[in-house]
């Protein structure tokens, strides 16, 4: 009886949508493919308008294919709730205000006048204004996931192309809260007055706004105050699980989307001292959440309608990819964006995005969009989007075909510091150190483990986060790429060498400064890739020794001189050590392995 009770198939779905990251990630990875292209085309094929309408004919289709896209609906929602909770965390006011004259300025005329230029098109074609604005806004936003990974395993975010690529893309970003309000007050005024539905949506929307952000300015840090100080992993994660879900379900109680009340969130969260960690968290998650959300938009495209229409849907992305590539390089230019730069941005963003899917498809669910048109549009989105990669490197082929000359624009990447050092514990040492580095005008980022400390520090106006610098990822997303140096002040002999040992291996190059307990703490420091190693009993006995020979009446700057003199002879003599026992290592090592009939090197 309870085996009779099983949906089976809901299982079988559910399975095969989570089963496909373990096989399209690595095979298009290995094909140079991007994942996202990848989960697109599974989703097309193995979804309900693919394979899954062969279903019953070939009844073994059944268990390869998703069945019922209901059964996924879930997941799908989830996938959508995740992903704007990570543009908005990915966001602050801060860095909004900083990049305004691009973001609000360069993407959002590029917004405004894709969109205007499309409803004129699409109402000359006859659909009705509510169709029309819906998907002008929809197909004039373009792909954030496909162009942004493409960037970075280029390198090219830092360049004139990549800057102008992520502020549009941020503009766009921005754009789509606009675009599921506006479904929303569309699909409520369709049954009834314009302007009363106008109002109560409105109301609704600004009600659930005003609640989501008190709700997170007034308890988010309290909450994962009280949580962080526990020190549980598991419990922080709920404690974000629990804020996601519960800012989207008081948008959607107000009859917006879970979407939109998940991205307030991720803002609110982008301003708090636990943002690093809470990136670091999700990292894991990341990649599989985003697979589920594009293999769900996948399973919207009509495989059938790219057979039937393929003329028809060709030249439909041929008029959309002119179009957009043109106002995109038009406005590039009127706000002094190189010549090359302006091409390699309009082609790479001329394609829709993945937005166009989930605006479209709420459009759908509400009435606004006839389902053939919206199967129509979708076809036409995803064959952009495959196009993309090829787009880019035929932008970076003409962009090369000129000379481009450097831009100052001062816009950076998601969560990129610069030239900063990176201070790893905040106590009295900590503190000391920033404060030496503030004097000569060096830019730091700090990090502590103490939740009241960050707190307190935060409050001061430091720029202090919450986390764990021995956890994988942490100081990744504390900008280790770009860093000038890292100062670890921490006094956990194993949580110093886990630090020194993931940054050197991730960095090479960069200045690694510790403090060390004694000579032979210091000793061990240096060998593990220390630049320098500070410990504690030889610096308190150097000074306590400048304390007692300018108590008993010496010079002061001879003092001094001969107290930096000595620490230098320390320092040499500690390396010096730490050169003959690595050497010493080595040759033990190698004695240790020869056989007994093995007659000794040279």
């Amino acid at each position: 009886m309870a085996a009779a009770s099983i949906n089976y198939e809901a299982y079988t779905d559910a399975m095969l949508v989570l089963g496909t990251a373990g096989i399209v990630v690595p095979v298009v990875r290995r094909f140079g493919i991007s994942p996202v292209l990848g989960y697109l085309v599974a989703g097309a094929v193995l979804g309900p308008l693919g394979l899954g309408t062969f279903k019953a004919e070939f009844p073994v289709l059944r268990w390869l294919t998703v069945v019922e896209a209901d059964n996924v609906a879930v997941i799908a929602e989830f996938g959508v709730v995740f992903l704007l909770f990570l543009i908005g965390l990915e966001l602050s006011f801060e860095r909004l205000k900083t990049m305004r004259r691009l973001v609000f300025g360069l993407g959002g005329m590029q917004v405004a006048l894709t969109s205007l230029v499309l409803y004129a098109g699409l109402l000359a074609l006859g659909q009705k204004p509510a169709a029309a604005v819906v998907l002008a806004l929809s197909l004039a936003l373009s792909s954030t996931a496909i162009v942004l990974e493409l960037l970075s395993q280029q390198r090219r975010l830092a360049t004139g192309a990549g800057r102008a690529s992520f502020s549009i893309l941020l503009a766009q970003d921005l754009a789509v809260i606009p675009l599921f309000l506006l479904i929303a007050i569309l699909s409520a005024s369709g049954n009834g007055s314009v302007m009363v539905g106008l109002f109560v949506a409105l109301l609704q929307a600004g009600l659930a706004i005003a609640v989501i952000y008190l709700l997170g300015r007034y308890l988010l840090r309290p909450i994962l105050h009280s949580v962080a100080g526990t020190g549980s992993t598991e419990l922080f994660i709920a404690a974000i699980l629990f804020i996601i879900l519960g800012a989207g379900l008081v948008a959607s109680l107000a009859g917006l989307s879970m979407a939109l009340g998940a991205f307030l969130a991720g803002l609110i969260l982008a301003e708090t001292e636990f943002r690093k960690t809470v990136e670091t968290l999700i990292e894991p998650f990341k990649a599989l959440l985003l697979g589920v959300f594009f293999f769900t938009i996948g399973m919207r495209i009509d495989v059938r309608e790219l057979i039937a229409n393929p003329l028809a849907i060709g030249a439909a992305v041929a008029v959309l990819l002119v179009l957009k590539a043109s106002i995109i390089v038009l406005v590039a230019r009127l706000y002094r964006i190189p010549r090359p730069a302006a091409i390699e941005t309009g082609l790479t963003l001329a394609p829709g995005g993945e937005f166009a899917f989930v605006g479209i498809g709420l459009a759908t669910a509400a009435g606004l969009i006839g389902a053939r048109d919206a199967s129509f549009v979708l076809a036409v989105t995803s064959l952009g989007m495959a196009l993309i990669p090829g787009l880019n490197a035929l932008g970076r082929h003409f962009a090369g075909k000129l000379t481009e000359p450097v831009w100052h624009e001062p816009p950076e990447p998601p969560g990129a510091e610069r030239g900063h050092t990176i201070v790893v514990g905040f106590g009295r040492m900590g503190r000391t150190v920033a404060d030496m580095l503030g004097r000569h005008n060096e830019i730091y980022l700090a990090t502590d483990s103490s939740a009241s400390t960050v707190s307190a520090e935060r409050k001061a106006g430091r720029p202090v986060y919450f986390g764990d610098a021995t956890q994988p990822g942490f100081l990744d997303r504390c900008g280790l790429e770009h860093a000038k140096a890292v100062v670890v002040t921490i006094h956990d002999r194993a949580a110093i060498d886990r630090i020194v040992e993931a940054v050197r291996a991730s960095r090479p190059d960069v200045t690694i400064v510790a403090r060390a307990r004694d000579a032979e703490h210091a000793r061990h420091l240096y060998a593990i890739g220390v630049t320098d190693a500070v410990p504690e009993t030889i610096e308190a006995s150097l000074q306590l020794s400048e304390a007692a020979l300018v108590g008993i009446g010496l010079a002061t700057g001879p003092v001094i001189a001969s107290i930096h003199e000595r620490r230098d002879e320390f320092r040499h003599e500690l390396q010096k050590a730490m050169g003959t026992s690595r050497r010493n290592g080595i040759r033990a090592l190698r004695k240790s392995s020869r056989r007994p009939d093995q007659p000794p090197p040279g």
